[in-house]
């Protein structure tokens, strides 16, 4: 794989990137964020592996900047801190996981092959219909009757597994596990402020909402609801 690799530490950069080409991966090293943010935009990754702490431009920063140009490369952050919050600002950031240092290399080498084998958006299907809504997975568009709905990938993301499984619920901690890729509940109303901005942006200038609260369960997506 090719993988991109933010870490301004010489020893740890060093460390992980031998190990990752011994194992047969591509490694791109960057020490400054400017610099990673313009290689993981200019040309295609496989994995982001970014140092949340840098100077200058920080990894955090990074992946925002990623994540607004509609990178969706799997992500994986490196950092020192290791509180509950710390790894849920990062997760709203977009990571798709969250490496507290110091770490063993043999599990940061696990994570990224988890994040590989998770199936391509090609294997699915790349556009979803629910009543008026439209999704083109593969352009990361949604419409609904016809107008264009401007969503951020979290929303985006939300959207998706809703979709993906209409007139179901989708409780939260699916969605934890497949939006954040959190295998806890971290405390936070991480999915309800996502989801109340989704809900709101997929209502305005419409008669309905097509996301309906199952209270003590989850969402549904029913847009023939009234």
């Amino acid at each position: 794989m090719n993988i991109l690799l933010l870490e301004d530490d010489p020893k740890t950069s060093a460390f992980v990137a031998q190990g990752l080409e011994e194992a047969g991966h591509c490694v791109s090293v960057h020490t400054a964020g400017e610099n990673a943010l313009r290689e993981a935009l200019d040309r295609p990754f496989d994995i982001l592996v970014l140092d949340r702490m840098v100077r200058g431009m920080d990894g955090l920063t990074v992946l925002t900047q990623v994540r607004a140009h509609g990178c969706q490369t799997p992500t994986i952050m490196l950092t020192a801190l290791a509180r509950v919050e710390d790894r849920v600002v990062g997760l709203q950031a977009g990571a798709d996981d969250y490496l507290v240092k110091p770490f063993a290399f043999a599990e940061l080498a696990a994570r990224i092959t988890a994040l590989a084998r998770r199936p391509p958006l090609a294997e699915a299907a790349a556009v979803l219909r629910v009543g008026d809504l439209e999704m083109d997975v593969h352009r990361r568009e949604v419409r609904r009757g016809g107008r264009h709905i401007d969503l951020q990938p979290r929303e985006f993301s939300l959207l998706e597994q809703l979709m993906r499984n209409p007139d179901r619920v989708v409780t939260r901690t699916m969605l934890l596990d497949r939006v954040w890729n959190l295998g806890f509940d971290p405390r936070t109303n991480i999915v309800e402020s996502h989801m109340s901005r989704l809900r709101a942006k997929l209502s305005e200038g419409f008669a309905t909402q097509p996301i309906r609260t199952v209270r003590g369960s989850g969402y549904i997506l029913a847009p023939d609801d009234r």
